[in-house]
């Protein structure tokens, strides 16, 4: 019996030192895997940004195929020439100016107003990991990427609004401004930590931050510019002017629900839990139904109003959903993500003969789409997010719209001004193809 009891008390006294220096090695060992953890994450949130930034570069195409789709074929080259330029001056104004003016990276200029005007920079080549400012995150560069992209976005839309009679270069000199400047000030006051993000507006992806803010841009625009020669009459009337390629704006509508997968999708931000994979997942799901609602509703209605489905209407219809779906994609069920698509549909059917009866000449429809379903989708955030209220939600629209809206029209009013930004009637009635660029789309098939 005393032998019994003395075995396993030596058997003890052996391992104790033993499971000490285990300790240690499983200290070590715990120390080891965090550190890679870290590092995972840091990974595949950098890869959500590259994998969201390049589906969302993807749209830059399907917004030219639409638009070049929906003008009239004589100002197809000038609509292409315009979408290529206006993302490559986007990239640049973004790195020189932008990127730091909306996400700060010290004390605000302007306490919650304004952020560091500085170039952006990258990490250096090689960089260790333990040597990054912010390892928990993400790469500088997949920050950067992504976020352009938006950026570029919000300037795509006003590109669309005022096609057929804007002149190239005063409409490239507004897109400098505002994709370096008017764009990342307000997107700073949410998406850069600034006073509407304090206050506690909610807009997961941009349906006001960027598309009701492009809208709104848009709408400056059309202002100043005024509606293409012809289109109406002295007695009211509208006249239609008809887009040149319905099956290309066709394929650009689906380029850009594609690319939308990115746009929502990506703006999860983290990609390095359980979690934010099903979240992203959802997002993705959410941003499928909501297209599809929309494009139905506005099928339905176009032939109830119309007695014949109008697919440029239902073009729109999908878009509009997607929009209306971009504020809060994460928290609806499938069913909410439908209906919220669906009124962002008969939002856009409804609201683009509105515009024709008030004289506002959107070429493409960019405003409906844009910028009152977009209103529509930052409004809906707190019906499924009970994060949100109704009357911050307000608050936070009326500012961004208001300051897209009069920066943009004063910069306009100062072009007019200057230069002038408006093609003539005579130039319009050729084209702005052979008037403004010397080349035609199609020249074997040049019509007016």
């Amino acid at each position: 019996m005393q032998l019994k009891k003395i075995l396993p008390l030596a058997a003890l006294g052996i391992a104790l030192p033993a499971m000490g220096f285990a300790q240690d090695e499983v200290a070590d060992s715990l120390d080891a895997v965090t550190a890679m953890n870290a590092e995972m994450v840091f990974i595949f949130n950098s890869l959500l940004f590259l994998i969201g930034g390049f589906l969302v570069f993807f749209m830059a195409a399907g917004f030219c195929m639409l638009e070049t789709g929906l003008v009239r074929s004589k100002n197809a080259t000038m609509q292409a020439t315009k979408n290529v330029a206006l993302f490559s001056l986007a990239g640049i104004a973004y790195f020189i100016v932008g990127f730091n003016l909306m996400y700060p990276l010290g004390d605000w200029v302007i306490e919650g107003w304004l952020g560091g005007i500085s170039p952006t920079v990258l990490e250096p080549v090689g960089v260790p990991f333990d040597e990054l400012d912010d390892v928990e995150y993400a790469s500088i560069g997949s920050d950067f990427i992504f976020q352009l992209m938006f950026c570029a976005a919000t300037a795509s839309i006003v590109s669309g609004a005022v096609a057929e009679r804007v002149k190239l270069f005063p409409f490239l000199i507004f897109v400098v401004i505002l994709t370096g400047i008017i764009y990342p000030i307000q997107a700073s006051w949410s998406w850069g930590e600034g006073f509407l993000d304090e206050m506690g507006f909610s807009d997961f992806a941009g349906s006001s931050i960027v598309h009701a803010a492009g809208g709104f841009a848009a709408l400056a625009g059309v202002i100043v510019i005024g509606a293409r020669y012809g289109k109406y009459g002295a007695d009211g009337k509208v006249t239609v002017m008809p887009g040149s390629n319905l099956p290309l704006a066709t394929l650009g509508m689906f380029i850009l629900w594609l690319g939308w997968f990115g746009f929502n999708g990506g703006s999860q931000l983290a990609m390095g839990t359980v979690s934010d994979v099903a979240d992203v997942s959802r997002i993705f799901a959410n941003t499928n139904t909501a297209a599809s609602g929309g494009a139905v509703a506005a099928l339905i209605l176009s032939t109830i109003l119309y007695k014949k489905p109008d697919l440029t209407m239902v073009l729109n219809g999908a878009l509009a959903g997607l929009v209306s779906i971009t504020a809060e994609p994460l928290t609806p069920g499938l069913g909410s993500a439908t209906l919220i698509g669906a009124v962002g549909g008969v939002i856009v059917v409804l609201t683009i003969p509105l515009l024709d009866k008030l004289k506002i000449d959107d070429v493409v429809g960019a405003i409906p789409v844009h910028g009152f379903a977009g209103l529509w989708g930052t409004l809906a955030v707190p019906l499924t997010n009970p994060d949100a209220s109704f009357g911050t939600q307000i608050v936070g629209m009326a500012l961004i719209c208001g300051f897209m809206f009069v920066a943009s029209l004063v910069v306009f009013l100062i072009l007019k001004a200057v230069m002038g930004v408006r093609v003539s009637d005579e130039d319009q009635v050729t084209g702005l193809d052979k008037t403004e660029m010397g080349m035609e789309a199609y020249p074997e098939f040049s019509k007016t």
